[in-house]
């Protein structure tokens, strides 16, 4: 039986400073873009990594005042490297532009792809939110130690939220991206992301020996194994309310969305039916449900 949803508490206390380089560790800066939306929460959090030499990780979305703020915060400072955790948009829109100006290359986990192919009749919702032909001019794999400007990182593969998420740890801090947010539970949206994927990266960070998990979006985790593991918690949790509602003959996304939020306004129910679309996935691949696909829709129920 999985731990209750009230272990998981989000923290929505945090405050941007947007624009401005906020210190979060030795080496390590937060500039916070002015691109605040329900999905982006205040904003997409740039970092820069090092002391006299630097990193960039997500420079974030292209727009004017936020390359200005970077380019104040960078002050002149050489720049070995742009690491992005993925190629959302709101992560990755201003890499290419950035990298020109400031003559550094582009590191991450290869060009973006969906977790699994599209199925008939099927469009990824995430679509117009992917940097499709962003290319990386090293493509940075699983357990890997990269020099980024004057700092050692380790990379780690976290696919889920997208196949090719990747989160950076050094010391006992972990950049999570969108991977782990403290603000809220992380989107998953099938074809894009897999929710098989992502509880495997769970557990496998859970397992990382970082305490702190900083992420893209929203403030600093200070106990990040214990969060981590109440999301998981509430990822199950999830999982049993969606094979309740299909017992109680919810038989497509729209009904098991109706029936487990049953009073959230319509843009919460929509973010939600993505997210739930993604748990019966992954409820199908391990035998729990049956699904049946077609041009009319979803037709769900429970394996005899």
């Amino acid at each position: 039986m999985a731990s209750p949803a009230a272990t998981l508490s989000f923290d929505t206390s945090f405050e941007p400073h947007t624009g401005e380089p906020v210190p979060v560790a030795p080496g390590l800066v937060r500039v916070t873009a002015s691109n605040a939306s329900p999905y982006t929460y205040t904003g997409t959090n740039s970092f820069l990594l090092g002391h006299e030499r630097l990193a960039l990780v997500d420079p974030g979305p292209d727009e004017q005042d936020h390359i200005h703020a970077l380019m104040r915060a960078i002050s002149g400072r050489p720049v070995a490297a742009i690491l992005l955790t993925h190629t959302h948009r709101d992560h990755s829109a201003s890499a290419a532009k950035l990298a020109r100006k400031l003559g550094a290359p582009l590191w991450f986990g290869g060009p973006h792809r969906l977790s699994r192919p599209l199925r008939r009749f099927e469009s990824n919702p995430f679509r117009r939110s992917c940097d499709w032909t962003l290319m990386p001019d090293r493509t940075l794999t699983d357990g890997e130690r990269i020099t980024a400007g004057d700092i050692e990182l380790r990379v780690h593969t976290t696919p889920g939220h997208c196949a090719n998420h990747l989160a950076f740890g050094f010391g006992d801090i972990l950049l999570t991206g969108d991977h782990i947010m403290g603000w809220n539970s992380t989107l998953v949206a099938v074809p894009d992301g897999s929710m098989t994927d992502y509880l495997a990266s769970l557990d496998k960070v859970i397992a990382l020996p970082y305490r702190r998990y900083v992420p893209a979006h929203g403030g600093p985790i200070a106990d990040g194994p214990t969060y981590a593991r109440a999301l998981r918690a509430h990822r199950e949790m999830r999982n049993e309310q969606v094979l309740a509602a299909v017992a109680k003959r919810a038989q497509s996304i729209a009904a098991i969305v109706a029936t487990i939020y049953p009073t959230q306004p319509l843009m919460v129910r929509r973010a939600a039916s993505l997210t739930i679309a993604a748990h019966v996935e992954y409820l199908q691949s391990k035998g729990l449900l049956v699904v049946s696909r077609g041009p009319f829709g979803t037709r769900i129920r429970l394996s005899s």
